[in-house]
């Protein structure tokens, strides 16, 4: 992984220069296993976020703002009692692991000084964020409880000794010596990126993969070479950067050799920001909105199996003229029908050439109601054809409502997701009670606000509730409206009455990205005036008509979309 102990030690002297001696003044948790941590110094606030997650564990500075909940976690109601308004002494990190330390110096109920230590530990599904009472040595709680069962040699729970994680006898990587390092490999063995793990301290398969890279030809003389180069340049100023190998998109504080640097930032939270920002997004949003997904992807199923149902229908309805002629037929030859005959062969005379044609019977019917068998089955299939019709034309709405809506939940974030549920309880497909404590919706809906690059103010609506607030209600008749053509997607407005060029085009890229097109080239875009759409009485929410527009091609940029939100 790329968050090893390598890059923790770079974060740490980051999160040093910047927090230590700070004051942390708020503590939220606006997620089950993320921590913000709000500290002031030198005048200056900073946010860390602490991420006990899974698969996306890591500590960094972050310019991200997150929606809290109403009601704060117990986890974090403590958290606050201990450490709100104290003081981060130090920042230090477990040798060569993945265990931050924040010392923190605060007080207690009646005024007297308190000393605590907040541990964090980076380890994959096994994260966790610990805090520890320093003069007992204790745990005063941690967002993961870990009973005995589990781990006989450790437990997380209030009240138990806190131990760290065992040390292992690898080498430190910091005061290792070159014949140390040979004792420990076996270059006949073979996988030497693997001996390299599993022999020194704190370095990732990652960064056992660059030692190999610059060895070249791994040996004896180059490898520990190619070691010692590594272990230098770890201790340079960080160089914080996105790359590409081998088509996978990663990140890392320093160069790495053989790979294609993709972006580069400021700062090892910059970096951070960008790497985790939409993969943590998308994994919040599944977890609050996975039985929305759940719930979509059934319906669609459903109304796409009705959909050949009803093609299957309509293509029996056009044997209704046939039931009418055996019908006609058979009243004319009722004389030669008899009780228990399957079928019976007679002439056509709707046939020009008068051939015969033969009328299949039910031996349970007379002919008389054979006759009028045929004859209702001719007028069913004509009273279905307008029915089949108008059910193929309200499943054909619903999955194309159904398809947006599916969309809009892939680009929610986590606040979207209650307008989308309300939406969907208005619309009768779920239930909807409102959680006790829980903010109650915005009356107006909050809108996505990006700025052109001639400062124009560009507005987006991300969900259907969205989109007929801002069609609707806020737009003027003379703002101009985007939307990808014939496509689930986002309506973008931007609030001016002459736009330049430019700021249409990066108005219709926001309408793309925001589509199901967005990894598609050359998507068009329809703009029009306000005045020109039209929401028709009785549609489902975010649907209109439009006329007068211009279609224009783009193809959506992540980076450009995001450089221009506000």
């Amino acid at each position: 992984m790329a968050f090893d102990t390598m890059f923790l030690r770079a974060m740490t002297e980051e999160l040093t220069e910047q927090c230590e001696t700070g004051r942390i003044m708020k503590i939220h948790q606006p997620f089950a296993h993320e921590l913000v941590l709000h500290v002031r110094k030198n005048r200056e606030n900073q946010r860390i976020l602490i991420s006990a997650h899974p698969s996306y564990a890591r500590i960094q500075l972050t310019k991200e703002t997150m929606e809290n909940p109403a009601q704060p976690p117990m986890f974090c109601m403590l958290l606050r009692k201990y450490m709100e308004g104290a003081i981060i002494e130090s920042i230090r990190q477990v040798d060569n692991d993945r265990i931050l330390i924040f010392g923190i110096r605060g007080k207690d109920e009646i005024g007297e000084t308190r000393f605590c230590d907040l541990y964090v530990e980076i380890m994959g599904r096994h994260s966790n964020i610990v805090l520890v009472d320093r003069e007992k040595e204790t745990i005063v709680d941690c967002i993961k409880h870990v009973s005995p069962a589990f781990n006989s040699y450790r437990t997380l729970l209030p009240g138990a000794a806190y131990i760290l994680p065992p040390s292992s006898d690898k080498l430190d990587p910091w005061n290792v010596t070159e014949e140390e390092l040979l004792a420990k490999l076996d270059f006949n063995a073979g996988k030497m990126a693997k001996q390299i793990v599993s022999a020194v301290a704190g370095f990732s398969p990652l960064l056992a993969n660059e030692v190999l890279a610059r060895a070249e030809l791994v040996n004896r003389e180059t490898l520990p070479k190619a070691f010692f180069s590594v272990i230098e340049d770890c201790a340079k100023p960080a160089e914080p950067n996105l790359f590409n190998k081998n088509d996978k998109e990663d990140y890392y504080f320093m160069r790495l050799s053989d790979t294609e640097i993709t972006a580069e930032s400021d700062s090892l939270g910059a970096l951070l920001d960008r790497f985790y920002g939409g993969k943590a997004t998308r994994d919040r949003v599944h977890q609050v909105a996975h039985d929305l997904e759940r719930l979509l992807a059934n319906e669609l199923d459903r109304d796409r199996l009705k959909i050949e149902k009803l093609k299957q229908t309509l293509v029996d309805t056009e044997r209704a003229d046939e039931f009418r002629v055996f019908g006609e037929l058979l009243t004319a030859n009722l004389h030669l029908v008899s009780r228990g005959m399957t079928e019976i062969e007679v002439a056509n005379f709707y046939d020009e050439n008068m051939g015969t044609v033969t009328i299949p019977l039910d031996i349970r019917k007379s002919p008389p109601q054979n006759a009028q068998f045929l004859f209702n089955k001719y007028q069913k299939l004509k009273k279905a054809v307008r029915f089949v019709e108008e059910q193929m034309r309200l499943t054909t709405q619903e999955i194309a409502y159904l398809e947006t809506v599916q969309q809009q939940l892939e680009d929610a974030s986590p606040e979207d997701v209650q307008e989308i549920r309300m939406e969907l309880a208005e619309q009768g497909y779920i239930k909807y009670k409102q959680k006790k404590g829980s903010r109650k919706p915005n009356k107006n809906p909050t809108l996505e606000q990006y700025t052109s690059s001639a400062g124009l103010p560009i507005l987006v609506g991300k969900n259907n509730k969205q989109n007929d607030y801002l069609t609707n209600k806020l737009a003027r008749n003379s703002d101009l409206w985007f939307h990808v053509k014939d496509l689930p997607g986002s309506h973008v407005v931007i609030q001016d009455p002459d736009p330049d060029e430019t700021s249409i085009m990066e108005a219709a890229m926001i309408a793309a990205f925001y589509s199901k097109a967005r990894l598609s080239g050359s998507v068009p875009v329809d703009a029009t005036l306000i005045k020109h759409v039209k929401k028709p009485s009785g549609a489902k929410p975010g649907y209109v008509t439009y006329d007068n527009q211009t279609t224009y091609f783009v193809t959506p940029d992540e980076e450009t979309v995001k450089g221009l939100r506000n």
